[in-house]
């Protein structure tokens, strides 16, 4: 019976994650509409929702929302994800 409980577990999990994929590019489109830099923002708005799978609310801030997104850095230490 553990057995088929974890097997149950497992798949029901596989489908959760399956199921969660966001659209990273529209999401990122709208996050840096207001970008100066608006190439350089959805390059990096990108790798960081690839990343995540999560991308904050709005063009700036909120970053409390998605705390993968807000907490990765570049390897100079800045913040990596608009």
């Amino acid at each position: 019976m553990a057995t088929t409980k974890a097997t149950f577990l497992l798949l029901l999990g596989f489908q959760a994650v399956e199921a969660q994929q966001i659209d990273c590019k529209s999401k990122c489109d709208y996050r840096c509409s207001k970008a100066s830099r608006h190439k350089m923002c959805i390059r990096a708005c990108n790798t960081c929702c690839q990343r995540c799978n999560c991308v904050p609310p709005g063009t700036s801030g909120n970053a409390d929302v998605c705390p993968c997104y807000a907490n990765m850095t570049t390897h100079g230490g800045r913040k990596k994800c608009p």
